[in-house]
């Protein structure tokens, strides 16, 4: 069984056994945490909506903790926190962590730990910004697809993907591409600013259809989910 908390924006909580994974926390409240469990803190980018530097009051509880910071992020060195760029790969806890390169800042990682794998996206997504160039529309597509084409051979448990409303019409390419090209049992649309109503239009949506039942609908904060194996 593997739990899930939405946070908030594109903070969640996940839960197993023996660990916590808490990922891209800056609002919302945290549940209650055996303290005794590992917990490992990922951050994507330095971004205000994805990092606050309050996560660091997390070793007040958990004697084992590590922090896992995409390399944008400025800290002082300390053993417990972890630096990763793009496209690197690292082992914390027992943990196989990857990195993909964002379109945006920093990093998405890939989580590998006791047969279950996690994605979290931070901002690597295919931002089609109507105002931009088609040359630039262009260069953000290809680079969005080449990053999602590098999961392919996973078989993801459970998956964090923006669907951002201000995108307008676009809103939902990236998670289309995304299901599409991965083997994911559950998927987590974020970062959508509170517009729960982003749901309801993913519902209607055409290109949707065939991974509609593992879209995971959110409703509140501070929801959590229990995930079957």
């Amino acid at each position: 069984m593997m739990g899930v908390t939405y946070l908030g924006h594109s903070g969640f909580l996940v839960e197993l056994e023996d660990t916590y994974f808490l990922f891209d926390y800056y609002k919302g409240s945290l549940p209650k945490m055996d303290t005794e469990k590992k917990i490992l803190v990922f951050v994507s980018h330095a971004h205000y909506d994805h990092y606050r530097k309050e996560i660091f009051t997390l070793r007040d509880s958990f004697s084992r903790i590590r922090f896992v910071l995409s390399s944008d992020i400025f800290v002082r060195e300390a053993e417990d926190v972890v630096s990763m760029k793009p496209n690197e790969e690292t082992v914390v806890f027992g943990c196989r962590i990857r990195t993909l390169r964002s379109t945006d800042e920093g990093v998405a990682f890939l989580v590998h730990y006791r047969g279950r794998t996690l994605y979290h996206a931070g901002d690597l997504n295919w931002w089609h910004w109507e105002g931009e160039t088609k040359e630039e529309n262009t260069r953000m597509r290809r680079a969005y697809q080449s990053e999602i084409n590098k999961l392919q051979k996973e078989k993801i448990d459970a998956a964090f993907v923006p669907v951002d409303p201000r995108l307008g019409e676009q809103y939902c390419w990236g998670l289309d591409c995304f299901m599409k090209r991965t083997d994911t049992k559950r998927v987590f649309p974020m970062h959508f600013w509170e517009k729960y109503s982003i749901f309801d239009r993913l519902s209607l949506e055409r290109c949707a259809q065939e991974y509609e039942d593992r879209i995971v609908r959110i409703e509140r904060e501070g929801q959590t989910f229990l995930l079957e194996e």
